[in-house]
């Protein structure tokens, strides 16, 4: 069929997801109180865990050990990011699709979504429009068609990083596109992308092909699943995966993620850079109820239950959820989220806050500007962070587990995150979010011990609000 991608695997490509084995581990008996808080130390030790013992966790419903495991999130959450929250924001290039997809608005069959690809100058207008609200790092995404092939999106790569007003810069450029075969990811890496992000949507086989017509891009499971092996073996140094919460059982769901990071591991020796955990949400034209319906309380328990299996990898937390729920989620393990998200085509050029759901691949529920989320998350205590130094100095892929998992990370994190905020407070928020930061940034800089860091990081801060001097990096 026109369209279908050349089926091209990584070298020893092999199919690690067996439904019938996660299924098995999460019909198990309900583990005893010693199992499970066994298994949260050795989390709390900075281990990651297996298939096996994450299941432990997933078939915990004693009352009393789920705030251990809640507690055990927050704790490992604290120790390996801090209260550092990573922002950036999604831009959608093209919607063009030849899938089908039965959940997505993006579908080649719904008639009511408004097709666009932005040319050039729409694409340097949107980024003008979020630089001039702060940002700093982007996603870019695209619909899966062949004409978003890797020279499309490398060439779109270079025009982000090359527009530029004042101080109003994209610093970071990550991917979320359909998978490409070797040549296509070393295309990309070339352009100097971050992250190339990949979400298999269900890991569940049966579901999968459900779902996913078979005469699609998209219908061929092995294919997408190796997509982010390939990526590696291209020399892209980091990649997110993510699943599509409920097309299937979250419990299962979550096994399949753990499962993929154990697999990246253990063949390349490090594993996802980030995982991704979107909800189902309702498209325009799109009649889906979803087969595995995901509660609060079960959505709070995959955060938890992630950070703890993954104690190194980066987890998402995107503007589909509503802004009240982001709130109480974020203290269980997230260390990203995007703000000032808007998910239309062209959609940061427009006036107003409301969603033009004919544009969109679903409907946002947290649609507040970057601004006031900053202010927020100041308010609770979090600092928020920019930050893009470990790309430009090499720290990824197993550099930054070497940097990572003896805890040295803090000593660039929180320095890094307040140049970077410092940036955003002298050039873009407004005056109550500068005011609600000043008392925040005194107590990081209280924290830290006196010496030389510290003395660097004081003076660069006086140099972002005295020179024009930006982008002062540990």
């Amino acid at each position: 069929m026109p369209g279908l991608p050349k089926i091209e695997t990584s070298p020893g490509a092999v199919d690690f997801i067996n439904d019938a084995s996660l299924t098995q581990l999460l019909a198990g008996p309900a583990p005893g109180k010693n199992l499970v808080k066994d298994t949260i130390a050795k989390s709390l030790a900075k281990e990651p865990l297996s298939v096996e013992e994450t299941a432990i966790l997933l078939r915990c419903n004693d009352p009393e050990l789920l705030d251990d495991i809640y507690g055990g999130a927050r704790t490992l959450k604290e120790t390996v990011y801090g209260n550092r929250i990573v922002l950036f924001a999604p831009l959608y290039v093209g919607n063009d699709c030849v899938n089908d997809c039965a959940y997505c608005g993006f579908q080649q069959t719904n008639e009511l979504s408004v097709r666009h690809t932005l040319t050039p100058e729409e694409l340097r207008a949107q980024v003008l429009s979020l630089e001039a609200a702060g940002q700093k790092r982007l996603i870019l995404v695209f619909g899966e068609h062949p004409r978003y092939d890797a020279e499309f999106m490398a060439e779109q790569v270079r025009i982000v990083y090359g527009t530029r007003n004042g101080h109003g810069e994209i610093r970071r450029v990550n991917i979320n596109a359909a998978p490409l075969d070797i040549e296509g990811y070393r295309i990309v890496k070339a352009a100097g992308i971050g992250t190339y992000q990949i979400f298999q949507e269900t890991y569940h086989h049966e579901t999968y092909a459900r779902v996913h017509s078979a005469h699609t891009r998209k219908g061929n499971y092995p294919y997408r699943l190796d997509g982010l092996s390939r990526a590696l073996e291209a020399g892209c140094d980091d990649v997110g995966i993510g699943v599509l919460f409920g097309l299937y059982d979250w419990r299962f769901e979550v096994l399949g993620l753990v499962a993929h990071a154990v697999h990246l591991h253990e063949r390349y020796g490090v594993g996802p850079h980030t995982i991704s955990f979107p909800r189902l949400r309702p498209a325009c034209g799109v009649n889906f109820p979803g087969l595995g319906s995901v509660s609060d309380a079960d959505f709070k328990r995959v955060i938890a239950t992630l950070r703890l299996a993954v104690p190194y990898t980066g987890l998402i937390l995107t503007a589909r959820e509503n802004a009240e729920l982001r709130r109480e989620l974020m203290s269980f393990g997230v260390s990203q989220i995007d703000a000032g998200s808007r998910i239309e085509i062209g959609g940061y050029t427009e006036k107003g806050d409301s969603q033009i759901s004919d544009r969109e691949q679903f409907e946002l529920g947290d649609t507040r500007s970057l601004d006031s989320v900053i202010r927020e998350l100041l308010k609770d205590g979090y600092l928020p962070s920019f930050c893009t130094a470990c790309y430009r100095l090499g720290r990824t892929g197993e550099h930054f587990m070497e940097f990572a998992i003896p805890g040295f990370i803090k000593r660039y994190c929180t320095p890094n995150a307040l140049t970077t905020l410092t940036e955003y407070l002298v050039d873009y928020s407004s005056d109550e979010t500068r005011r609600t930061a000043e008392e925040l940034i005194r107590k990081e800089l209280d924290k830290l011990e006196p010496g030389p860091l510290k003395d660097k990081l004081e003076e660069r801060i006086r140099q972002i609000h005295q020179t024009q001097d930006r982008d002062l990096y540990f």
